[in-house]
């Protein structure tokens, strides 16, 4: 089996659109939750704060001919894959449309605003904007899709379309493809553009915080008084490489992925199952063989929710006890949906790598429902480890965990 490492890092998120700027931000201990008065107008709809990315400009040699396939989500997947390929030293090399570059990526839904037209057009029976492109922008695909034709790849394409877990599953998927020797290299990630709609699906299911007074304190996630998440946006994306192949061009490695599992819960679409999480883990250590002890840090979901932080906490409690520390960005930019998987892979290894790890923004006082874990509050921790893992669960009882090692 080959080994995978990870040479290009790159991402677009409401903490900043590069690695670098999204980084210090963690050190600011401030959100980046806002009130949106759109979302005010909407009647019936409790949640109006959002994490949107702000300082977000499409590049100048995006033309109108390649961005006519792209909705924003797209657009963001394949800016934040232009950076990790430049930041890599692959942008324009020959292995990437030899065949042995192939993309993995996903996010939760393409882009609404085409669904909006389809639709229209059965209330007016008029065709009216809908065009050639209307239906790429919202296939499932689309991200990954749009990667690969503005690169030009012609290896694999392992699209994801399991919400919560699309970046996470894609980063496993990739390195699987590596680790067998099918691809010598792969962009792998996760995107997702805000729409009210989607903070319409958790509202429905009162999965959201409505503390729309105070945005700086919400969400709060394991901490007894959170009230749900908030919806963010952004992309991220890994370059993952054969070992080898990045040595032998004398790339710079960021991490290792040394450990990968997923499962399914296989009970309830909406309500985790605390056993299969934990097997998930388990699962991830034994592929890194790896024993529970050797993990330094975990980045957890965290998501906010009630019956999400419990099953998730007494899951990571049932494999680890109270002695690893562990924390969730999502404090910071909301839940990212198809991103977060991948987000926040990139933060625990930036964080890994020099050795200072990140609070869960507004956890005070940890509910006594959840599990009794090292959760990391207030203000961020110091912790030299050569080992982390990133935790993502999803609608559908689909699981995913991933560990990097430091090199």
């Amino acid at each position: 089996m080959k080994r995978v490492v990870i040479t290009g890092m790159g991402l677009v998120s409401a903490l900043g659109c590069d690695v670098e700027s999204s980084y210090k931000r963690l050190h600011t201990y401030k959100n980046a939750v806002v009130v949106r008065d759109d979302l005010k107008e909407i009647k019936g709809l409790n949640a109006h704060m959002v994490a949107p990315v702000n300082d977000f400009t499409i590049p100048e040699h995006y033309t109108r001919k390649v961005l006519r396939t792209m909705g924003p989500v797209s657009v963001m997947a394949v800016y934040a894959s232009e950076q990790a390929l430049t930041d890599a030293g692959l942008l324009n090399d020959e292995i990437i449309t030899s065949g042995r570059c192939g993309v993995a990526y996903g996010s939760s839904f393409g882009s609404a605003g085409p669904v909006l037209d389809f639709y229209s057009m059965v209330q007016t029976h008029e065709v009216g904007p809908i065009n050639s492109s209307s239906y790429i922008k919202i296939m499932p695909q689309t991200t990954a899709v749009n990667i690969s034709l503005y690169f030009k790849t012609t290896g694999r394409l392992i699209p994801s379309g399991t919400a919560c877990t699309s970046g996470s599953l894609s980063i496993g998927y990739a390195y699987e493809a590596i680790k067998s020797g099918a691809q010598d290299v792969m962009i792998a990630g996760g995107a997702e553009e805000l729409d009210p709609t989607q903070v319409a699906v958790f509202d429905t299911l009162y999965a959201t915080s409505v503390k729309n007074d105070t945005p700086d304190k919400t969400p709060s996630p394991f901490d007894v008084a959170r009230d749900g998440l908030v919806i963010g946006e952004g992309a991220a994306t890994l370059i993952l490489e054969e070992y080898e192949h990045a040595v032998k061009r004398g790339a710079r490695i960021y991490a290792e992925i040394v450990g990968f599992g997923t499962n399914t819960d296989g009970t309830h679409i909406t309500q985790p199952n605390k056993d299969t999480m934990a097997g998930c883990m388990r699962l991830s250590l034994q592929c890194a063989d790896l024993k529970p002890e050797n993990i330094g840090y975990i980045d957890m979901h965290g998501t906010g929710t009630k019956h999400g932080d419990i099953a998730e906490s007494l899951a990571t409690e049932s494999v680890f006890g109270n002695n690893t520390p562990c924390s969730t960005q999502k404090g910071y930019v909301g839940h990212t949906l198809g991103a977060c998987g991948a987000l926040e892979s990139i933060w625990a290894i930036k964080m890994m790598n020099n050795g200072w790890f990140a609070p869960t923004l507004n956890l005070v006082n940890p509910d006594p429902e959840c599990g009794k874990l090292d959760y990391i509050m207030g203000t961020g921790r110091e912790i030299e480890t050569n080992y982390v893992m990133n935790n993502n669960f999803a609608f559908g009882g689909i699981n995913t965990s991933l560990i990097f090692k430091k090199m």
